[in-house]
């Protein structure tokens, strides 16, 4: 079992960072190690645990979440690094009792089965609209490739892509 994020101590006070996130939507201050990882911080500080630790190797993509509306690896981001940024996981994507676009084409074309990689598999959905990258099924496949789903839900995934594709709110 990975080891909680202690909160800092008087001890360890001298090699903090202090850092600035908006975090779905929401301003959060953290004084934190400078090796600790955006997953880490979101995970064990903010306890937002839809994003998912797979690999901790930046392999799988259960980790992904958007940063300044691109799709990131939070494993392999130091969280120093995107100080004043905004951060949004797949709890920052439903308004209210509304589901995003994405969460509810998921829901639509039965695009999960164990569902541990559907966080990152819609986070990098909805990164890859943005990035304008969705440009018919071969293109879905190509850049969906960095999320992995052990379960082998890729069709339905791809069809719930294909859903929202084009639509304005779904990005």
């Amino acid at each position: 079992m990975p080891t909680k994020l202690a909160e800092p101590t008087a001890q360890t006070a001298e090699r903090l960072i202090d850092i600035d996130l908006t975090v779905n939507g929401k301003a959060e201050h953290f004084s934190i190690a400078p090796w600790v990882t955006l997953l880490d911080l979101l995970r064990e500080r903010l306890d937002l645990t839809g994003t998912k630790k797979g690999c901790d190797h930046g392999q799988c993509g259960a980790c992904t979440v958007l940063v300044d509306g691109k799709r990131v690896n939070s494993c392999l981001t130091l969280a120093v690094v995107r100080d004043g940024s905004e951060i949004q996981t797949i709890e920052g994507l439903s308004s209210g009792d509304t589901l995003h676009p994405m969460q509810q084409a998921f829901i639509d074309h039965d695009a999960f089965q164990c569902g541990y990689c559907t966080p990152g598999q819609i986070c990098s959905a909805i990164g890859m609209l943005r990035e304008g990258k969705a440009d018919g099924r071969d293109a879905i496949r190509e850049n969906m490739s960095g999320n992995l789903c052990r379960c082998g839900a890729y069709t339905n995934i791809a069809d719930a892509i294909e859903s929202v594709q084009g639509r304005e709110d779904a990005r």
